[in-house]
């Protein structure tokens, strides 16, 4: 996975609006990282238990998985401009309705009724990539662009969580979420503002309008790859957590995750500023092959140190498979479902934590901390599966 270089980051910016939307996107983007967790947070704080929001934030999860490429798949027929605020709208609402009748002690029923609407949230990195596309498609600078967008969505899944759940311990119950739908209205309304940058409305033919774009094998793959990637993502999450609290070290645990999204961020500044000289099938196989190495030591820690540095050397592998994904994904699909096909991968991603968190969570209330690592691994060993897959298939064709 090397090459000559590509750009430097700063270039990016040197198209007008560029900052203005990526600074837009980050900040609509936080909210998918901070409602879901922030909701078993608020259960937790108010009740004393994680069945109610554990369930809860699964609906949610669901519903942003199905409904989210809706909203998508909308954008490219119509354009952001006509369709964010309007999802964004729904979801926030959706998001206050029910913390309110949290609030107020409404029937549960009617909580899991907001729980769905409330998942018509904007995958804003879809968004966010479209546009860099528009500005730097078929350059080298949109490697560096989504390198880029890999290390942002690093941080708002770290940052995110962090966030939401100190701001509902620290404040009040609901103020995690609460923040996160402000986020998501204020972000995606200001996204939408920046007229300048949007990417133009596509011809869209009825046939591809009829076709359901997991039809393509390759897309079908990817998108596993990014689920496999999202419970990696989960066990990493709770795994510490869960570690350093039977280490009688439970505030390390932020360390150890701050250190997992450094080495993300700086092999993804790093790979992304480079043209890579390879097919990105191969880099694609050859990043998840990494990671599923690198996943294994985990299940030896034997010390909050220890786990410490193989955190970060763990993360390292993370943002290459981010990135070549999303640009593999953007040459293999019509230019008129790009930023649907693109939303698939990060739902996918999202599943996948919601899920990652919730089997390691039962792993680890049955054995230990520890043997939880190996939901990751076995999800490490799925994402090499596939990308092997889609190098082979890419070979024969």
């Amino acid at each position: 996975m090397t090459g000559e270089k590509g750009g430097s980051y700063r270039e990016l910016f040197a198209a007008p609006g560029a900052a203005a939307f990526c600074l837009a996107g980050f900040v609509a983007r936080l909210p998918i990282a901070m409602v879901g967790i922030g909701i078993v947070t608020m259960f937790s704080q108010l009740e004393g238990n994680y069945a109610v929001g554990g369930a809860l934030s699964a609906v949610f999860a669901l519903s942003y998985a199905v409904l989210t490429p809706l909203v998508s798949r909308a954008v490219d027929r119509y354009g952001q401009r006509r369709v964010l605020p309007t999802a964004a709208a729904v979801s926030a609402v959706a998001t206050l309705a029910m913390l309110a009748g949290v609030r107020f002690e409404v029937p549960t029923v009617w909580l899991f009724v907001c729980g769905i609407p409330a998942g018509l949230m904007p995958t804003i990195g879809a968004m966010v990539r479209a546009r860099w596309t528009q500005l730097y498609g078929g350059t080298p600078r949109l490697r560096t662009a989504f390198a880029l967008e890999a290390v942002v969505d690093e941080v708002c899944f770290i940052v995110g969580p962090v966030l939401s759940v100190g701001l509902s311990v620290a404040v009040f119950p609901e103020a995690g979420p609460l923040l996160g739908a402000v986020l998501l209205l204020v972000g995606t309304l200001a996204l939408a503002a920046l007229r300048s940058t949007e990417p133009p409305v596509q011809p869209h033919t009825d046939d591809r309008a009829r076709t359901n774009i997991l039809r393509m094998p390759v897309l079908l793959s990817i998108v596993v790859v990014m689920v496999a990637m999202g419970v990696v993502f989960g066990v990493i999450d709770v795994a510490a957590v869960a570690f350093t609290a039977e280490q009688n070290s439970p505030g390390s645990a932020t360390f150890a995750l701050a250190l997992f999204a450094t080495g993300s961020a700086m092999s993804g500044l790093i790979f992304g500023s480079r043209v890579g000289s390879s097919a990105p099938t191969r880099q694609l196989f050859v990043a998840t092959g990494t990671l599923a190495v690198l996943l294994c030591p985990l299940l030896l820690a034997g010390s909050v140190p220890m786990l410490t540095v193989l955190y970060f050397v763990a993360g390292c592998a993370i943002s290459p498979i981010m990135i070549v994904a999303t640009s593999l994904t953007q040459q293999i699909v019509p230019p008129d479902r790009l930023t649907e096909s693109i939303t698939w991968t990060v739902a996918g991603l999202g599943v996948g934590v919601a899920a990652g968190s919730a089997l390691v969570g039962q792993v680890i209330d049955r054995t230990d901390a520890g043997t939880g690592y190996l939901v990751a691994v076995a999800a490490g060993i799925l994402a090499v599966t596939c990308a092997g897959g889609i190098h082979v298939q890419a070979r024969l064709e």
